[in-house]
């Protein structure tokens, strides 16, 4: 037999160890490159989403690519710590540690090779499944089966580099190779586990105060909290497991009526142990599940935005030029050109929209430029677009901030009402009454107020008389005052202007800020990019969150398989004692079940809490999502858990027969 038949051989002994290691390496070699499919597709270029899909997916790649290497560091250190015995035995019997070495080389490019072939063969059978899902989901045509190399190729490059430079690391993960210290690592400590009441007590304040903060934030102090509460988690989720767990079980031993009931006693005793041992692999699966859940729920909350589009453009085709404008009048004449000759019937509104330089009551405020809109001119661009406005028009002294996108709501809802006085007509001063009920010019298209904590507006709605007294004063002072105009195009069918104007927007934008003499947006080309870029982000979440899901599970299965000797000792030794087997099967039920079920049920804790902190986001309630997405991976981990429990306890049961 030969050295490198030798390492084949090992590697088929160990099968069921590394099974779950092979399969989801498999797994992420697959979606990797199910994604690298999508991202050369010949078919995706001629999308207008195109651009932001490709941003997408190279984020999805590079996310993968990362969680893979560290996963596969941390699962190639995992089984190098529980062969620690079998490596000594071969030390023993004359193996060299440069041999030792070479062989754990071989074993682990050999796995590496096989879950490269298995993961892209298993794209290509299931390439064209993937595709005509992933087209549904990004809203696109139906992509023909094709296999660029180039996504072949980077699967094959990126994956190769990654098993050659794990396969060279694990020089340094083998460790001490002294004799006695290999044979004793699967010895278990004789002392039990002790915890530190203060780092208990830590953890549960850590929990308590993040989940406090999450429940409590609000729109105007969500993105503020976020670091925070994300890194008080995260140490409290840690302290939990290698702590206040240990302590919380050391409590329950004392109530003797419960700790000597039955079969409570095998299953808790062992059970602080248990949690001290595997505590970074629950914190491990506890955060990447949190993770998971999070990102494939906000995406999927996120995608719901596409339905208030119509919201935040009633103007199919809205054109600003600013102060003169000398393009403007080519630029529009340009626009009903190209409408006509696709004969799509319009109508077109004009309002005019003064610049006024104002210094508000703010702390924080300077001098600034604000746009003003007639409350008359905003009756007149909403009934444009069919929508009826039951609002009042503000008093004089009063004015309305001009809502630009239905997603500021929360923010400006909480927004302290500020009080603008008017520069070269001090005599003159507003103060903000409330937002208005509706989008009369999208965002983008106006000097933009306001900032992201408080929330962003277009401008101010004021009275009518108000506004023409600010225009006499600024006429007889001589004051200089730029005025823009904006002119809408309104179409019956919003989706008849996609791709309209390409020559003046950038993907249906042009902003006000950017550096050209007007700003414009495209409504059915806003629409089909932004549908399609929520869409991606989506299907992103959930191939991502797959792949970390089921890394989780790997965890899972070979931290129980690592620990398959022992317990057969274990069991083998109380079953001479009187254990039955139903009772064996009631023991290895509860202690599978923590180990599965305790990291899942905190990171539903978690991820209920992050809910509630998003949910101040939006306007609509993320309640529906978070259930779905929740229920989803809790089945999917029950259906899990009889799988592995029905093969552990098969194994378990041949120590007792």
């Amino acid at each position: 037999m030969t050295f490198r038949q030798f390492a084949y051989n090992n590697v088929l002994r160990n099968k069921r160890t590394y099974a779950g290691y092979f399969l989801s390496s498999s797994f992420s070699v697959m979606i990797f490159f199910v994604c690298a499919l999508f991202l050369f597709h010949p078919g995706l270029r001629a999308e207008v989403m195109y651009h932001s899909a490709v941003m997408v997916l190279w984020a999805a790649e590079t996310i993968m690519y990362v969680f893979a290497f560290f996963f596969v560091i941390y699962s190639v250190g995992s089984f190098l710590r529980s062969r620690k015995r079998e490596f000594g035995i071969l030390l023993l019997h004359g193996m060299t540690e440069q041999q030792l070495r070479k062989l754990v080389f071989l074993e682990n490019v050999g796995i590496g090779a096989g879950s490269l072939i298995c993961g892209i063969g298993g794209g290509l059978l299931l390439a064209k499944l993937f595709l005509m899902v992933g087209s549904n989901l990004l809203g696109v045509p139906q992509l023909v089966f094709h296999v660029p190399w180039q996504g072949l190729l980077l699967t094959v490059g990126a994956f190769s580099l990654l098993f050659v430079l794990i396969s060279l690391c694990t020089t340094f993960l083998l460790g001490s190779h002294r004799l006695i210290e290999l044979f004793q690592a699967e010895m278990k400590p004789a002392r039990p586990p002790q915890a530190s009441l203060v780092l208990s007590l830590l953890a549960a304040v850590l929990l308590s105060t993040s989940y406090l903060l999450a429940a409590t934030a609000t729109a105007s102090n969500v993105l503020i909290r976020m670091l925070p509460v994300t890194a008080m988690t995260i140490a409290g989720t840690y302290f939990f497991y290698t702590q206040l767990s240990v302590f919380l079980i050391g409590r329950a031993k004392r109530h003797l009526a419960y700790y000597w009931k039955k079969t409570n006693l095998v299953t808790v005793s062992s059970l602080a142990s248990r949690m001290k041992e595997n505590a970074r692999m629950f914190f491990l699966v506890t955060i990447i599940s949190t993770v998971t859940f999070c990102a494939v729920g906000a995406f999927a909350s996120v995608n719901r935005l596409a339905g208030e589009f119509d919201l935040d453009y009633p103007v199919e085709i809205a054109y600003v030029a600013k102060g003169d404008g000398g393009t403007s009048d080519g630029h529009l004449r340009a626009i009903r050109a190209e409408l006509d000759s696709l004969g799509i019937a319009y109508d077109t509104v004009s309002v005019p929209i003064p610049l006024v330089e104002v210094a508000s009551s703010h702390p924080s405020s300077t001098m600034e430029r604000l746009p003003l809109i007639s409350f008359t001119d905003y009756k007149r661009l909403l009934a444009a677009a069919g929508i009826e406005v039951s609002e009042r028009e503000p008093e004089d002294e009063e004015a309305l901030l001009l809502l630009g996108s239905e997603r500021e709501k929360p923010l400006l809802a909480q927004r302290r009402p500020v009080t603008y006085t008017f520069v070269g007509a001090p005599e003159l001063s507003v103060r903000e009454i409330g937002v208005t009920q509706h989008v009369a010019i999208p965002e983008n298209l106006t000097l933009t107020a306001g900032d992201d904590r408080e929330g962003s507006f277009s401008g101010l709605v004021v009275s009518d008389s108000l506004l023409e007294r600010l225009m006499t004063v600024s006429t007889e002072e001589g004051n200089s005052n730029s005025m823009d105009g904006f002119t809408g195009f309104y179409v019956e069918d919003p989706r008849l202007t996609r791709g309209l104007a390409a020559e003046l927007t950038d993907n249906g934008r042009m902003s006000y800020e950017m550096d050209q003499p007007y700003a414009m947006t495209v409504s059915g080309t806003l629409y089909e990019v932004q549908r399609t870029t929520y869409r991606a982000l989506l299907f992103f979440a959930l191939l991502v969150g797959t792949v970390f899901f089921i890394a989780a599970g790997s965890f899972l299965y070979f931290r129980l398989y690592s620990d398959l000797a022992y317990d057969r000792r274990q069991y083998g030794a109380l079953a001479k004692l009187g254990l039955t087997e139903r009772e064996l099967a009631k023991v290895v039920t509860r202690q599978v079940g923590l180990l599965f079920f305790v990291p899942i049920a905190l990171a539903i804790v978690h991820s209920l809490f992050a809910f509630r902190a998003m949910q101040s986001l939006f306007n609509f309630s993320v309640a529906w999502q978070t259930v779905l997405i929740l229920t989803s991976f809790l089945l999917v981990q029950v259906a899990y858990f009889f799988f592995i429990r029905a093969r552990y306890l098969r194994n378990v049961k041949k120590a007792i027969r």
